[in-house]
């Protein structure tokens, strides 16, 4: 299976378990690979039979504007989750860091994997 990959996704949403957090907004940053048959798109080189990465962008940043969650777990559970199941992904990797949360790392956060190749 071929994949289709989004790296350094920036969006902005509510997350954080400290009272501070739940006021503002935070930037995440995400890194994508979605299990995808590239070989009909290519040999028609045709846009509607490919996995529109423009639309899963557009859709995940959606996501995270309307999001709410204390744990960045949760909203890297959630988000594979909605994408697996509106873009018919079969399998999806899923990295969200979470920038400047502890002073002495440069990112914290999750990674996880969701279906089968």
């Amino acid at each position: 299976m071929d994949t289709v990959f989004i790296e350094g996704l920036e969006v902005d949403t509510v997350i954080g378990a400290y009272d501070w957090e739940r006021g503002v907004r935070q930037c995440l940053r995400l890194d994508l690979q979605m299990a995808w048959d590239i070989r009909q798109p290519a040999h028609a080189d045709e846009l509607a039979l490919a996995l529109d990465y423009a639309v899963v962008c557009q859709r995940i940043q959606a996501f995270a504007a309307e999001a709410s969650f204390i744990l960045v777990e949760t909203f890297a559970e959630r988000l594979a989750q909605l994408l697996m199941s509106e873009f018919g992904i079969p399998w999806i990797y899923l990295k969200v860091s979470k920038p400047g949360a502890v002073p002495a790392a440069a990112a914290v956060g999750v990674e996880i994997e969701r279906g089968c190749r």
